[in-house]
């Protein structure tokens, strides 16, 4: 069966086509628009009209598309730029209405617990002892501590994301020294105070980490993520986008996520591994896995692994 999962994030909207095969997913279709919601939103915390349009148009198409392959399923998500809008149901109705399909505002736990699902699975091998999940988004960031036996034990999250601080502290392009200065200094009041137990295995997923994987390699460390901002910062995001092959609207917004990412690795006590998988995988294992509920154990396609996505209040 094709399943579609469809994620409306901050910064992106982004459907996955994806069949089972050989205990893991088969992608057939991937699109993506960036419809940056989070940039949209007024001074009262309401998404314009405008944006709101554009959105639906976005999804119709997608949906389109989607059923153009065979899809049969669809889920679609909306996730922290809806979330914290005054009328995030508002644009939900106009998507639905537009789409024809159901559109679900999710929690922080469900966001992580889809995350978790999809960059575990998406590894390829069973990862030993605890996982760490980060999912740097556009409005906001996660932090997902597990295991591939347990599941998901704790999820926590700040209203942190690379579209909102690159919209509301770079103005220069390339950013400058001080504006780079001062982003630090922003997310390191974030996360004052934050400390978590080092796990076994760390797993990078989202926009910022994936743009990444080509401008620096699959590891994040201290050292590669430094390389990545004197990079972002080198020449303009036109330049940058062309010699690396990204959209010159993710490279406007990828040093606010490298920074973000850079201090999540010194918070976690080692390197991220980019991931292969994420929320919109994690979608579609829940739909071939029967639409399991969070209470519910979710089981892999290839019956080798378990996972027990339990739902824990978001934590700061």
């Amino acid at each position: 069966m094709l399943c579609a999962a469809i994620d409306i994030g901050s910064n992106t909207t982004r459907i996955l086509v994806a069949e089972p095969k050989d205990g893991q997913i088969a992608k057939v279709m991937e699109q993506r628009a960036y419809t940056r919601i989070g940039k949209a939103r007024d001074g009262k915390g309401r998404i314009s009209k405008e944006k709101i349009a554009e959105v639906a148009d976005v999804v119709d198409t997608q949906v389109r598309l989607a059923r153009e392959v065979g899809a049969e399923s669809f889920r679609a998500v909306a996730t922290a730029a809806v979330r914290d809008s005054k009328n995030g149901e508002t644009m939900v109705k106009a998507i639905e209405a537009k789409a024809g399909i159901p559109v679900e505002i999710i929690s922080e736990e469900e966001e992580g617990r889809l995350a978790f699902l999809g960059a575990t699975k998406a590894l390829g091998h069973p990862a030993e002892g605890s996982v760490a999940v980060v999912d740097v988004g556009g409005g906001s960031t996660e932090i997902i501590l597990g295991s591939m036996t347990e599941g998901v034990q704790e999820v926590m999250s700040w209203p942190i994301g690379s579209g909102l601080l690159a919209d509301e502290m770079i103005e220069s392009d390339p950013p400058s020294a001080s504006e780079i200065r001062k982003i630090r200094d922003r997310v390191e009041d974030e996360f004052k105070g934050v400390e978590i137990d080092q796990p076994d295995q760390v797993v990078a997923v989202g926009g910022s980490s994936t743009s990444l994987r080509r401008l620096v390699g699959v590891v994040l460390e201290y050292e590669t993520l430094e390389r990545g901002i004197r990079v972002l910062c080198g020449g303009s995001s036109a330049e940058v986008a062309r010699q690396f092959e990204l959209d010159p609207v993710r490279v406007k917004i990828l040093p606010t996520g490298v920074l973000i990412l850079e201090k999540i690795s010194e918070l976690l006590g080692g390197p991220l591994q980019i991931g292969k998988g994420g929320i919109r995988e994690g979608i579609i294992l829940d739909m071939l896995n029967g639409g399991v509920e969070a209470s519910a154990p979710a089981i892999a396609l290839d019956g080798a692994a378990r996972w027990s996505p339990a739902r824990t209040p978001a934590g700061r």
